[in-house]
């Protein structure tokens, strides 16, 4: 157990409910990824347990909707960028109107999984997300990925900022703070919303679960996927990401100091 107490994590929800015969639903934020949602969606759309895969199109000026659609995903399209969070919240949006009215055939709400637009093939080991969430064992899953193959910039003062930001407000460490990729029950989702906005949800994400008593868990995951690079662009995306994780902690001391509850229980797979 780390940044917790007790043992090992209880099987059933929080509240004590099973969580049999629920399904898991997929929701893929993107922009301009015409040439690799094709091969994500596929990839996800295989996973055991997911039964449903929409994709947000986050403002992109390609052929992303479209060939997302001919793979067999849901697909909304934002008009123009409106941001990760954002893209994330009108995905729930559009699963629950359909579970609403009874649209498609689950045992509501469904189970969250969060998935990066770029993974392509590699998305198929997000499987190792599903067991603890499906099983009860965790109200959220955190995919922790290897060595990326692709050289970037990196963006260790980001990474940096978030990690000391999670352990301050909640006692954990996480070994990869930024993660994107996650499997989480519709309460642990309803625990952070309204999500944290930008570049800033994951660590929002993190503190609120933990926050709200639930239960966290980071899992080895195979994954790979495009890294920001040294040029300017890159520099811009870590300088708007430091920005928004800044501001997303910052929210939440505030809260903290406001509202102060004992934090839930973290742990590794």
């Amino acid at each position: 157990m780390v940044g917790g107490v007790g043992t090992d994590a209880p099987t059933g929800r929080a509240n004590g409910q099973p969580t049999h015969r629920r399904t898991v639903a997929a929701i893929i934020p993107c922009k301009d990824e015409a040439d690799r949602i094709v091969a994500t969606v596929e990839a996800v759309l295989g996973l055991d347990g997911v039964d449903k895969v929409v994709v947000v199109d986050d403002g992109s000026s390609d052929d992303t909707a479209a060939v997302a659609d001919a793979a067999g995903a849901d697909v909304i399209v934002h008009a123009r960028n409106f941001g990760k969070a954002a893209a994330l919240e009108t995905g729930v949006r559009h699963l629950r109107e359909l579970e609403s009215f009874n649209a498609i055939d689950t045992h509501s709400p469904r189970h969250l999984l969060f998935v990066d637009g770029d993974l392509e093939s590699s998305a198929s080991n997000l499987h190792v997300l599903l067991p603890p969430v499906l099983e009860g064992r965790a109200d959220m899953t955190i995919a922790t990925l290897p060595p990326q193959s692709t050289a970037g910039g990196g963006h260790g003062f980001v990474v940096r900022l978030a990690r000391d930001g999670i352990k301050n407000l909640t006692g954990w460490t996480a070994r990869q703070p930024l993660s994107g990729m996650r499997c989480l029950t519709a309460e642990a989702f309803d625990a952070a919303s309204p999500l944290a906005p930008g570049w800033g949800v994951e660590v929002g994400l993190t503190v609120d679960v933990l926050s709200a008593g639930l239960r966290v868990a980071e899992v080895p995951c195979e994954l790979q996927h495009r890294v920001s690079g040294k040029d300017w662009s890159g520099q811009v995306h870590r300088a708007k990401q430091y920005r928004d994780v800044w501001r997303a902690l910052t929210r939440r001391r505030v809260r903290k100091v406001l509202t102060d509850r004992a934090p839930g229980v973290a742990q590794r797979f």
